[in-house]
């Protein structure tokens, strides 16, 4: 008060609260006077207008105050040691052998929510940050984990609040939306979205992907693995082998971008690709694709052709089944009053086999030559 840290009384017959060494005489008062005192009217101290009472409860003029509980301050720190301690939390969780993406997610939401009010070293106003905060449970869920790793990092506790994520359906499109916005996007982006589109791999497995790694001769890149997935082996097309090829190689021995880049920044540009192609074809279901939503389309697509659970499993990386169920589901609602086939005649062994490459099935043999068919997606 006024610059002091001082101690307040409370009555605990009325409630009104008191501080200078007058009102606490006045806490003796006697039976007798409580009238007069209830009833004195207001005077002024220094400007101010009070209106202070006690009230005696007791004939003999037993004291009523209690002293008033004072809240405890907590520090929030300087500027330069919160920026101090985020350093110190992205050096902790590298020694404590989390993944680079991990590290930044849960460093950016942390700085997030300080930015939108939150006190580094108050749980409680953390949990009131987040609870205000517009974003979806599994969001809310990623940023309690956040602080968490923090107080574990500082010896600290908190009781954790429980937010749930719901799991969704997947927004699948069709084959002919991604071919569009795949044909109007830059270079680079369509060989990006065209790799998602054949191989199913995550964005971040697309985004370290390395000249090494890619075998335009066999027509195969190898995947290395983010979320504690499997490493795997993908064929591609002779289409996209063609545009990787023709790709110029600017960013040393990776194929879509130098190693201190960032895959947040090339999301922007695709998002911003996309709404203006969305707006152009007056289509708004292509601004719905995201880069996951491929990944999404070739394990239905995968599943839907070969009805084998297991190998899509394997095609995602899964480790656990319980993931790759999904697209069984997907597969049966979205294909369920499909009719319609595209049909292929193979003449020779090269034809059969290129047919059967792009997934079109056996049918029949008629006139010396072979009949296959797809279904269309």
């Amino acid at each position: 008060m006024f610059g002091d840290r001082i101690q307040r009384w409370l009555c605990r017959s009325c409630g009104l609260r008191f501080s200078d060494s007058e009102d606490i005489r006045r806490a003796w008062a006697t039976f007798e006077q409580v009238e007069r005192i209830h009833t004195e009217p207001l005077r002024t101290e220094g400007g101010l207008v009070s209106k202070r009472r006690i009230c005696a409860t007791e004939p003999n003029g037993v004291i009523n105050l209690a002293a008033e509980v004072q809240e405890k301050e907590v520090p929030r720190g300087s500027e330069a040691e919160i920026k101090g301690k985020m350093v110190e939390y992205a050096f902790w969780m590298q020694k404590q052998g989390f993944r680079p993406t991990t590290i930044i997610g849960r460093t950016k939401l942390l700085k997030v929510l300080l930015k939108r009010g939150a006190n580094l070293y108050d749980p409680e106003s953390f949990k009131d940050v987040i609870a205000k905060q517009k974003w979806c449970d599994g969001r809310k869920g990623n940023a309690v984990d956040a602080y968490s790793t923090f107080l574990k990092m500082t010896g600290g506790t908190w009781e954790t609040p429980k937010y749930q994520a719901i799991q969704k359906i997947p927004f699948i499109p069709t084959e002919t939306e991604i071919d569009q916005l795949i044909a109007s996007c830059s270079n680079r982006m369509a060989t990006f979205l065209q790799l998602l589109k054949e191989t199913a791999i995550r964005p971040g497995e697309a985004w370290v992907l390395t000249w090494i790694d890619v075998d335009l001769v066999t027509k195969t890149v190898r995947i290395t693995p983010e979320k504690n997935s499997n490493p795997r082996i993908c064929h591609i097309s002779s289409t996209l082998a063609s545009m990787l090829e023709s790709l110029p190689r600017t960013y040393g021995n990776r194929v879509f971008s130098m190693p201190d880049r960032r895959l947040d920044n090339f999301g922007n540009n695709f998002r911003k690709q996309r709404l203006r192609i969305a707006d152009k074809l007056k289509n708004p279901r292509i601004a719905q694709i995201t880069f996951k939503t491929l990944r999404h389309f070739k394990a239905t697509l995968e599943y839907h052709r070969t009805k084998d659970i297991l190998h899509v499993m394997q095609k995602l990386g899964h480790k656990s089944i319980k993931n790759t169920l999904i697209y069984v589901h997907l597969a049966e609602e979205l294909f369920k009053d499909q009719q319609e086939y595209i049909s292929k005649v193979a003449k020779n062994t090269v034809d059969a086999c290129a047919l059967v490459d792009a997934g079109f099935e056996y049918v029949c043999d008629f006139e010396g030559a072979k009949i296959f068919r797809r279904k269309k997606y």
